[in-house]
């Protein structure tokens, strides 16, 4: 029998990242310079990137080796096991068998580390002393605080306000590795008294906290930006996962009909997807989808077209769907896949027909949660509930048609610091929210002239 859990030994780590700029049908479209609208250059990046970092996101290697500082590093949680959802599949009567790869388990109880551990340490060997960062759900801080207290580096973090207060604990944990955390909109900023002057009871969003952070990064000579998701050397962190994947499924002779994951701005999708999409590209016949909050229909709604990736219009140009750089979503509680654009690579994947977008309502989303939890015993985050809810939708049709699907999907993170949004779900205080499409007519008007 295949066991509930498929480990690897600390030795059959990859050591290696998978770049998928390789293998691209159709290359990306350069990122331009904000202020001039050409092409970027490697001194365009240099105010807010350390250069190990400038070459990664642009290089076309198809494999980039690990450092072994990095390795040791991801030791502390890693390799992460993949999970044969036994009791889930039993409970849905489906002849599907449901693969899960449990990111949880690491300090920050999400995949994010797997950047923000290789970021700090691209940094620290630049000479960098701080690191300013945005995030939404927090589970991004909370990685980069993580990252920044293993390799000495200070750490100020720009938290999306509706956020910081949803998630106290999250905040908490933040400020235990050492981290300076900020409501965003703040006053510490242009960016941020710019929006509070408009609406002083602002309660954010993540391309506004993105503003603020490269706006304190650039502004200051020891201090870097870091992001947690969107950028091509982001993804490329994140597919140690998908690497592990296949190898632990091979090791029980499996291989998926189907790959799932949340979407935000795309780090554990890629993370996980990227890998299976080398062999898709290459011939195999299987599905890819990410899965998107029906509040924020970045793939699903948006326009693929360039634009900014913060309010503030500081960061590059980048050929990406989006939902305008204005947008501001509604306060669901996965807050890490309320940003208005997507990354690059994901994108593009999309608009080749690489990868399937879909979008799903919070409510079906929590009831997915709960269905899981009872029945896996792990309580997920808010994010990763859109995938389980497309996985559990997907099972229930094999049970339908009979067929045999195998099924994986990326459990992005815990929800052990997301409890108030299942208290919220428990009291009936959740609604379901599709974003009107005159709202988003609306905030794409505003697009860079580039597109005229």
């Amino acid at each position: 029998m295949i066991p509930y859990k498929i480990h690897l030994e600390e030795h059959e780590m990859p050591t290696q990242w998978y770049n998928i700029q390789a293998d691209l049908p159709n290359p990306l479209k350069p990122s331009l310079n904000p202020q001039t609208q050409k092409p970027l250059t490697p001194d365009d990046l240099s105010a807010i990137f350390p250069m190990p970092l400038i070459l990664q996101e642009v290089s076309t290697e198809r494999w980039i080796d690990i450092p072994e500082d990095i390795l040791n590093a991801y030791k502390l949680w890693r390799p992460s096991p993949v999970h044969r959802a036994y009791n889930l599949e039993k409970a849905l009567n489906t002849p599907a068998k449901i693969y899960y790869k449990q990111e949880g388990v690491s300090p920050a109880g999400s995949h994010k580390p797997n950047t923000a551990i290789a970021q700090a340490y691209y940094n620290k060997i630049s000479g960098i002393k701080r690191l300013a960062t945005e995030t939404g759900a927090g589970q991004w801080g909370s990685a980069l605080s993580l990252a920044c207290s293993t390799f000495g580096l200070e750490c100020t973090v720009y938290m999306v306000k509706v956020s910081y207060y949803q998630k106290p604990y999250r905040r908490s944990l933040m400020e235990v590795w050492g981290a300076n955390v900020i409501p965003s909109p703040s006053d510490q900023t242009n960016s941020g008294r710019n929006i509070l002057e408009k609406d002083p009871d602002a309660m954010g969003s993540l391309g506004l906290a993105i503003s603020e952070a490269v706006e304190d990064a650039a502004t200051k000579e020891d201090t870097n930006y870091s992001l947690g998701s969107v950028l091509n050397h982001v993804l490329l962190h994140q597919t140690i996962i998908g690497l592990e994947s296949k190898a632990q499924l091979d090791k029980v002779n499996e291989y998926p009909d189907v790959v799932v994951a949340c979407c935000g701005g795309g780090s554990n999708f890629g993370g996980i997807a990227f890998p299976f999409l080398y062999d898709k590209i290459n011939g195999k016949d299987i599905d890819i989808i990410a899965v998107e909050p029906a509040a924020c229909p970045t793939l699903t709604r948006g326009e693929f077209t360039y634009d900014y990736g913060d309010t503030a219009r500081l960061t590059p140009l980048v050929m990406m769907y989006t939902l305008g750089h204005d947008f501001v979503p509604p306060g669901i509680h996965a807050g890490g896949l309320r940003y208005h654009g997507e990354s690059p690579l994901v994108s593009q994947l999309v608009k080749d027909n690489l990868v399937e977008a879909r979008a799903v309502n919070q409510l079906g989303c929590f009831e997915a949660a709960l269905q899981f939890t009872r029945n896996e015993g792990i309580l997920p985050a808010p994010e990763t509930s859109h995938a389980i809810r497309t996985v559990i939708d997907l099972a229930l049709e094999c049970k339908e048609s009979g067929e045999e699907k195998t099924i994986l999907f990326n459990l992005s993170g815990h929800g052990h610091f997301d409890l108030t949004a299942y208290d919220d779900y428990l009291a009936g205080k959740l609604k379901d929210y599709e974003y009107p499409e005159e709202e988003i007519k609306k905030s794409l008007q505003d697009l860079p002239k580039i597109n005229l």
